[in-house]
């Protein structure tokens, strides 16, 4: 039986389980392509036997990358967003920290998993994303006094797309902040001051 490396076997799987994740996000980032199994067992410095332990095939590895990429980036959102001080601050933090995972691949990674995973399951998980993050942004609106929210929300998301394009194709991210941030920025604070 192999050595546990965690004190017990609960954290050492789900030590196990994480290694094989990043092993296999990075073999993805790296190639644009499905890892194979054999590579991602190497990588995570497994057996291939022990690699079955947690995924049953390719298929379910992938589906399983799906459902790890999306709630992490929705996570990463929703706790910059709690940590601004004002609602204002909270929509500014909403397009930086959409715009600081576009810069670190994340964007990119999820585009490739909607290349590569089978099924509905990219699709899925993308659509509840994007429900998800909607909602502290909604909420941060609400909370300015916006009238059309909904409306506003697309609006923002809109800059959001535009920039993670810029992003992607190469313009550095403090100059599409600086760019997002102009437009944005006074109209959350004028905002924010009708309902101060």
């Amino acid at each position: 039986m192999p050595r546990i490396q965690a004190p017990t076997v609960a954290e050492h799987r789900a030590a196990q389980h994480r290694a094989l994740l990043d092993a296999a996000r990075q073999i993805l980032a790296e190639t644009g392509r499905p890892p194979t199994l054999t590579r991602v067992a190497a990588r995570a410095g497994l057996a291939r036997p022990s690699l079955y332990q947690y995924f049953r095939s390719s298929e379910d590895l992938l589906n399983a990358l799906v459902e790890d990429v999306f709630p992490r980036w929705s996570a990463r959102v929703a706790a910059a967003m709690e940590a601004a001080a004002t609602p204002a601050d909270r929509v500014l933090a909403y397009v930086l920290t959409n715009f600081e995972l576009i810069t670190e691949g994340e964007h990119a990674l999820a585009t490739v998993l909607a290349e590569v995973a089978p099924g509905e399951a990219v699709a899925e998980q993308s659509r509840a994303m994007h429900e998800q993050l909607l909602e502290p942004l909604v909420d941060a609106l609400r909370h300015l006094g916006v009238p059309a929210v909904s409306e506003t929300a697309e609006m923002i998301n809109a800059i959001v797309f535009a920039g993670s394009r810029l992003i992607e194709s190469g313009t550095e991210l403090e100059t599409v902040w600086e760019s997002a941030r102009a437009l944005l920025e006074p109209f959350v604070r004028a905002a924010g001051e009708t309902t101060a």
